[in-house]
C-alpha cells in the first residue's frame, strides 16, 4: 500500500477503536428514543457520530462527510466518508452484543475503502476495491481481523445460512431451503456473506450508511451485490438527499447464487 492508503487504514482503525471503547462502556446502559422513521437513536449514537465527524474534519479537511446522525446530502467533493456511527442501535440499547461502527470512503461517488468494527465480538472487517476508478496504490482485498476472506463457493443446502431483517421477510415468495438468521445489524448481515458464513441475504430498507462500508468488503471478497430495484446504487449523485432513500438489496456469495435466490424474492 502507498502511504496514503496506510494512513487511511490507520485512521479508520484508531478512530473505530477509540469510539468502540466508549461505546462498550455505554453498552446496555443508555436509553433509546424513536426517530421519525421509527428507528431508535441514543446519546451514544450522537456522540459517536460527532466524534467521528470531528476526527475526519481534523485529519482530512478536504473530504466530505455523509452520516446517519448528521449530513444526509452527498457533497460535491472528490472524497467523501459515509459513516454509520452505531449500526445495530436496537441491539446496543437492549444489551445484545452485536453492533458495529461502519466507515465507507467514497471516491468520485463510488466507495473504494470499507471498514466495519464490531467491538463486542472482537471482529473487524476492512477492504479495498479500486475498481475502474483509476486509483493506484491498492489492490482488491477483503480482510477479517487482518486475514484475507472470501465468499463461499458452496451450493445452497439446509445447513447453510441466509440472513435478513424483519422488514425483508415479506419479500420472500417461498420458504428458502436453508437456515434463516435475523441478526439485527445490516452491515453484519452483508459481511457474513463476505466471510463465507452465509450464502446470501436481503435487506428491504437499508440506507446508504448501512451499505457503503460493507459494499466494498463484500465485492472485494468476490461476493455479489444485486440491487432489488434494478437501479445501481453508485456512483452517488451530488446534492441528493439520501436520508429518506431506501436501497433494497440482495447480497449473494457468487453470480450463480444470485440466479438461485432472485426467483425466490419479490423485487
Amino acid at each position: 500500500m502507498t502511504d496514503f492508503w496506510t494512513e487511511i487504514l490507520n485512521f479508520a482503525t484508531e478512530t473505530a477503536n477509540r469510539v468502540g471503547t466508549q461505546l462498550m462502556a455505554d453498552f446496555g446502559q443508555v436509553q433509546a428514543s424513536e426517530k421519525l422513521d421509527g428507528s431508535l437513536v441514543t446519546q451514544s449514537d450522537q456522540w459517536a457520530d460527532e466524534t467521528i465527524r470531528d476526527a475526519i474534519a481534523s485529519h482530512f479537511p478536504s473530504h466530505g462527510i455523509l452520516s446517519e446522525e448528521g449530513q444526509h446530502v452527498f457533497p460535491d467533493t472528490e472524497w467523501c466518508w459515509i459513516i454509520d456511527p452505531l449500526d445495530g442501535t436496537t441491539n446496543f440499547a437492549r444489551g445484545i452484543p452485536l453492533w458495529g461502527i461502519s466507515f465507507g470512503l467514497v471516491y468520485q461517488g463510488t466507495p473504494v475503502f470499507g471498514y466495519v468494527h464490531f467491538p463486542p465480538i472482537g471482529q473487524t472487517f476492512h477492504g479495498f476495491l479500486p475498481g475502474e476508478s483509476g486509483i493506484t496504490g491498492i489492490e482488491n482485498g477483503a480482510f477479517l481481523n487482518g486475514r484475507p476472506i472470501h465468499s463461499s463457493t458452496d451450493s445452497l443446502s439446509s445447513n447453510h445460512f441466509f440472513s435478513l431483517c424483519t422488514r425483508s421477510a415479506s419479500l420472500l415468495q417461498q420458504a428458502l431451503p436453508c437456515k434463516i438468521r435475523m441478526l439485527g445489524v445490516a452491515s453484519y448481515n452483508f459481511l457474513s456473506i463476505a466471510s463465507g458464513a452465509a450464502l446470501g441475504g436481503i435487506e428491504a430498507t437499508p440506507k446508504i450508511w448501512d451499505i457503503a462500508g460493507a459494499w466494498v468488503i463484500v465485492q472485494a471478497a468476490d461476493g455479489v451485490w444485486a440491487p432489488l430495484d434494478s437501479k445501481q446504487i453508485f456512483p452517488l449523485i451530488v446534492g441528493e438527499n439520501y436520508g429518506t432513500i431506501s436501497l433494497p438489496t440482495l447480497v449473494a456469495s457468487s453470480p450463480e447464487m444470485v440466479s438461485v435466490l432472485q426467483p425466490l424474492i419479490n423485487s
